[in-house]
């Protein structure tokens, strides 16, 4: 975008001042970036890529470019500043005019900063950048990362662009089997308990399509079936062949609420305590 300026002018001569007319002009910027980021989405853990592109549309270098990345940084009360990307130095890449190159000088950061960029005339510099969403990303739904990076060089304007990436936002399940007692007795009964977690920020809610499905081995017989508490029926809630042993839950019985996510008051870092539920199943053996 051009940056308009003016210019004026004084003439004194005997003690009287003359001003000139007002002259004025454009500076036409040469250096352009943007920024964006392959993923759309994160959690916790996932990395995401960035490439940040430079243009250079003038008929000369653009030297000593310095390019400052936020890694996502925000406020957090008021007077901490919050990073919630990790840089991964062994995960970058340097391209001039779509050719790999020596990769310029990296400090780490907070900020992620690299130096000694040289674009060149009427052509083009990319980095391409990995970094991991680490314990300061905000995970509730709606909440988001925004990664800013500002390039600055010899006689150049400062430019800068960013890149928004969403936490996830739906459930992120996982379940765990647990057998009860052990050992136990031939002819014996047997208690299997699933405990599914959400770690996500969206409930499974009664109309989703979530079914558990498992194959007892040895088959139980006389079976009881409870999914929090709540018994369940056979043939309405699941289904249970006695000959195979092979049991599955019916769609719209499996609900786990979301999970919530809290802020600590003095590290800034988000602890998430999943949502649960429990299927429990009893039979003898």
């Amino acid at each position: 975008m051009p940056t308009p300026f003016t210019n004026q002018a004084q003439l004194t001569y005997n003690g009287a001042v003359t001003n000139s007319n007002i002259a004025q002009g454009t500076i036409e910027e040469v250096l352009t970036i943007s920024k964006t980021a392959l993923s759309n989405e994160y959690s916790t853990g996932e990395r995401v890529t960035y490439i940040i592109s430079l243009a250079n549309t003038g008929a000369t270098d653009a030297t000593n470019v310095t390019v400052t990345d936020n890694l996502g940084a925000y406020q957090f009360n008021d007077t901490t500043t919050l990073y919630p990307l990790n840089f991964d130095d062994n995960a970058v890449a340097f391209y001039v005019n779509g050719v790999l190159s020596t990769t310029p000088t990296v400090t780490p950061g907070p900020p992620l900063v690299f130096s000694g960029i040289t674009v060149p005339a009427n052509g083009t510099a990319q980095i391409v950048y990995e970094a991991d969403v680490n314990e300061f990303a905000p995970l509730a739904t709606a909440n988001s990362v925004n990664n800013v990076a500002t390039a600055t060089g010899d006689g150049l304007t400062t430019v800068s662009d960013n890149a928004i990436v969403a936490a996830t936002d739906e459930p992120l399940l996982s379940i765990t089997k647990s057998i009860s007692p052990v050992p136990v007795a031939e002819n014996g009964r047997l208690t299997y308990t699933f405990l599914i977690q959400n770690n996500g920020n969206t409930a499974v809610t009664a109309d989703g399509d979530a079914i558990i499905t498992d194959t007892f081995d040895p088959v139980l017989s006389n079976i009881t079936v409870t999914f929090n508490g709540t018994p369940l029926t056979q043939g309405t809630d699941y289904d249970y062949d006695e000959n195979t042993g092979v049991f599955s839950t019916r769609q719209g019985i499996v609900s786990v609420p979301a999970a919530t996510f809290t802020q600590d008051e003095t590290t800034g870092a988000v602890a998430v305590s999943p949502g649960t539920s429990t299927l429990v199943i009893s039979g003898n053996i």
